[in-house]
């Protein structure tokens, strides 16, 4: 017969991960920049429009709203969202142990134009 302990930590362990989501990294958002980036450099501006993570959320949040919905969109916070050489990245998370995709986006910082609009399966 199993130990009390595994018993415990057979059913409790999986529950307390319920609550933690899923994220790329900063390193994952770095290489998307790059690769987006890498063919034409973005263009100059004196002063970035968007300098804050809450900004970029806010420019973002309305664009994948029509596409892909805002209940889908919102039930993917907390977002990653990281500065990257000029550009914010700014994905999706879902719960550990959810199928499914998330939106991935980046903008840049200076003016706020689309690089890339992505949603995962």
């Amino acid at each position: 017969m199993p130990s009390p302990f595994w018993l415990v930590a057979c059913y409790v362990l999986p529950w307390s991960a319920a609550g933690s989501r899923n994220k790329q990294g900063e390193a994952y958002a770095r290489q998307q920049v790059q690769r987006v980036t890498e063919t034409s450099p973005p263009a100059p501006f004196p002063k970035p429009l968007l300098t804050t993570k809450a900004q970029a959320i806010a420019v973002v949040e309305p664009q994948l709203f029509p596409i892909y919905g805002k209940e889908n969109v919102t039930n993917q916070r907390p977002y990653e969202a990281y500065f990257v050489n000029g550009f914010w990245y700014v994905a999706g998370t879902l719960p550990h142990h959810t199928v499914g995709g998330t939106f991935e986006i980046i903008v840049e910082a200076q003016n706020g134009r689309v690089w890339k609009l992505t949603h995962g399966k």
